[in-house]
């Protein structure tokens, strides 16, 4: 049985065809996958559209770059909302697949998708509660908590909240909403902006990933006081330099000092905050299971993250 997928974001979209033998214990098989640039909605959306019509899927899932409206009884469910993305702002993204392809759209945040997916098939699988960090172009908190993913007036935007400012850090921020937010602070466009190159030109300098350390520890610790997740999948573009890994760990256990009494926290950090087991994929594998869950193909499933 074939499923589609899509990751939808601000620079492209991937669209991939999964074979699944429908069954979430087994995971997504990804038997072809396409990149098609973010440009407009009247350019971008018919070629996705077009993509996905020469195959025979059942259903359809999008993990979508935000913010977006995921109430079901809002006239704008399934909708991009004020995004700063130009053409893109109130675009009907899930409808118009809905509606082209007729088959059951899936439909959430591209990180609350990767979050599903590892905890279906990857690194946070068992976990009741886990939250996944996105940090890129932007950062993103996808978040899974008591066996759902986290919905409420809107959706976590966890990468706005604010922190303290590093002490030798006299860079503005990036983000045009909130001077000392995490993205703003440590997103990829802000490092860039503060040390005047690309973070892939900036591998061998030690102050600026302890400054970016600095910032994705105060976020972790605040989500791990907040959220009590049992796992945090930590990926994105700037989490490639992998060095970054072993320094956010020791920060948070510093910043936290003891206060959350648990051995993940302490002995075994290196096995809480980790990078996602589903390598490059969790967002694509993610929306795959957010459409195999809206499909009354898969009823017989476990509905884990409605």
């Amino acid at each position: 049985m074939l499923i589609g997928g899509i990751e939808a974001g601000g620079t492209k979209m991937v669209c991939a065809i999964g074979e699944t033998d429908g069954s979430l214990e087994t995971e997504v098989k990804i038997v072809d996958r396409i990149f098609v640039p973010t440009k407009s909605p009247e350019e971008t959306l018919p070629e996705m559209i077009q993509y996905f019509q020469k195959w025979d899927i059942q259903t359809l899932g999008i993990g979508c770059f935000g913010p977006v409206d995921l109430n079901r009884n809002s006239a704008t469910y399934g909708c991009i909302t004020k995004t700063p993305k130009p053409g893109w702002a109130y675009c009907d993204i899930a409808g118009a697949f809905t509606n082209a392809l007729q088959i059951p759209v899936g439909f959430d945040t591209d990180v609350n998708g990767a979050i599903l997916g590892e905890v279906v098939w990857g690194a946070a699988k068992g976990c009741e509660s886990a939250i996944y960090i996105t940090v890129g172009t932007g950062i993103g908190v996808g978040v899974y908590c008591n066996g759902k993913l986290v919905h409420g007036l809107v959706h976590p935007e966890g990468g706005h909240i604010l922190l303290e400012r590093h002490p030798g850090d006299h860079f503005k921020g990036n983000c045009p909403f909130h001077a000392n937010c995490a993205e703003g602070l440590a997103a990829g466009p802000a490092i860039e902006k503060r040390w005047g190159k690309p973070a892939i030109e900036l591998a061998d300098k030690q102050e600026v990933w302890e400054m970016e350390a600095f910032y994705l520890a105060q976020a972790i610790a605040n989500y791990v006081l907040c959220y009590s997740p049992q796992k945090i999948v930590l990926w994105g573009g700037v989490m490639h330099q992998k060095q970054l890994f072993a320094m956010v760990r020791e920060k948070v256990k510093k910043i936290l000092n003891g206060y959350v009494d648990h051995e993940m926290l302490d002995a075994q950090i290196d096995q809480y905050i980790v990078a996602p087991a589903l390598g490059e994929n969790p967002g694509i594998l993610g929306a795959m299971c957010l459409g195999m869950l809206e499909s009354t193909v898969y009823k017989g499933l476990h509905r884990v993250g409605i």
